[in-house]
């Protein structure tokens, strides 16, 4: 999963906003735990598993089969984050959504950010039921023992609410790094990081020789208070990497993806994958991270919404846009033109339509709506917004959009509208 910024895009950004750049059941405390979610209740439905290749470039052609899809599932609701508000807004946000009862706080483990790890060890001592954790840390960037001993310290500090999701990277971030993710086997590279993680965590200690890392008799002190810490995969354009994170992980974070069917095609390859691995797919975390405004001005959270679609759209394959409603020859000109540097001309290039298509916005009710009728019947369990409010339009596209709401006004109608109804 790679979502954030084009890298030239992003330089501009900082440049210009820099240093002052602003974006983007709970476990009981104190008692081990294991990921636990709501199981489905499957019917029958024909579901087409052909589809592009992969990042990897494996072959994804299969044929039609017949599958069990779930009507609609409990659904745990998260505040996904960039870590790039004043620090004190970030904590006091991430204090909020604990006392209203979210189920995880996620941030994105990037240079361009600050440090996602310093801020939720503080966030840590300061909350008693979210769950915190990176999503998505790249393994490209940040070697894979590090990551666990990061996530087995988080564990510790926050009395086992810590989780991670990782992937290859963001792949506008890993170019300004001079790295061409296409010639790293990416998804062959996760697989091997996921492996050393979970042994790491769960056994302190690891020799392993593979083809990306290798350890002899590497161990770590930091050890987590979780018997099982969740790991999960980050996944965009799949069918591999979805099938990968139902055979080997905790479950997925799809993102930026809006339609039942673009996650009717995740939940049929997660499915895929853990059936194989012998493991029921209805235990996994299935979770749909979603550009989010919401606000009691629909027409305000919709301009929110679309100030920021064409940014968030440049990491989305062909195919995902294709899953998702939106033909990519009908982006190309927006993208374009952000990749230029003119957000403004690539804002007012975003339509209406295509903004609706590629975020979740309006009032609480039209969002609402929208994940009943096009997530909910995939199979979602878990709704991850990504909020988008007045401060990140401002940072990002100088705009000022003054009926927007907030972060924590968007957090507490989350809470008030979308939670007692996905419950």
């Amino acid at each position: 999963m790679a979502v954030g910024l084009p890298g030239q895009q992003h330089q501009r950004i900082a440049a210009r906003h820099a240093p002052d750049l602003v974006r983007d059941g709970h476990p009981v405390p104190g008692h081990r735990h294991r990921l636990t979610h709501h199981a489905p209740d499957p019917n029958r439905a024909a579901v087409s598993r052909t589809g592009p290749p992969d990042r990897a470039g494996h072959s994804t052609s299969h044929a039609p089969v017949s599958v069990s899809l779930p009507t609609a599932v409990p659904m745990k609701i998260s505040y996904a984050l960039l870590p790039d508000h004043p620090l004190r807004d970030s904590l006091a946000s991430i204090r909020l959504a604990d006392e209203l009862g979210f189920h995880g706080c996620y941030a994105a483990d990037e240079t361009w950010h600050k440090d996602l790890w310093q801020l939720f060890a503080v966030a840590a001592g300061q909350t008693s039921r979210i769950r915190l954790g990176p999503s998505v840390s790249p393994v490209t960037l940040r070697e894979p023992s590090l990551i666990a001993q990061s996530l087995a310290t988080l564990d510790e500090l926050s009395d086992g609410r810590a989780e991670g999701v990782l992937s290859s990277g963001n792949f506008g971030l890993l170019a300004q790094y001079g790295i061409d993710w296409a010639k790293d086997r990416p998804l062959t590279r996760v697989k091997e990081a996921l492996h050393v993680v979970r042994t790491l965590l769960d056994e302190g200690a690891i020799t392993h020789r593979g083809d990306f890392y290798t350890y002899d008799g590497l161990f770590t002190f930091a050890r987590p208070v979780q018997d099982r810490v969740p790991l999960l995969l980050g996944a965009m354009r799949g069918p591999k990497s979805f099938q990968a994170a139902g055979e080997l992980s905790d479950g997925v974070h799809h993102a930026l993806s809006y339609t039942r069917a673009a996650y009717e095609y995740a939940v049929t390859h997660l499915r895929t994958g853990a059936e194989r691995a012998g493991r029921d797919w209805r235990t996994l975390d299935i979770g749909a991270w979603v550009v989010f405004a919401t606000g009691p001005d629909s027409a305000a959270a919709k301009e929110a919404a679309r100030s920021m679609v064409g940014i968030y759209a440049s990491s989305m394959p062909a195919e995902q846009l294709r899953r998702n409603g939106v033909e990519p020859e009908e982006l190309a000109p927006v993208i374009d033109a952000i990749a230029a540097g003119d957000l403004a001309r690539g804002i007012e290039l975003t339509t209406p339509d295509i903004a609706d298509r590629l975020s979740i916005a309006g009032t609480p009710e039209e969002c609402l709506a929208k994940v009943q009728r096009e997530l909910a019947p995939a199979g979602v369990n878990h709704l991850i917004c990504a909020i988008t409010d007045r401060a990140l339009v401002n940072a990002f596209t100088g705009r000022d959009l003054p009926a927007a709401a907030d972060v924590d006004t968007q957090l507490r109608l989350i809470a008030d509208h979308l939670m007692p109804a996905l419950a």
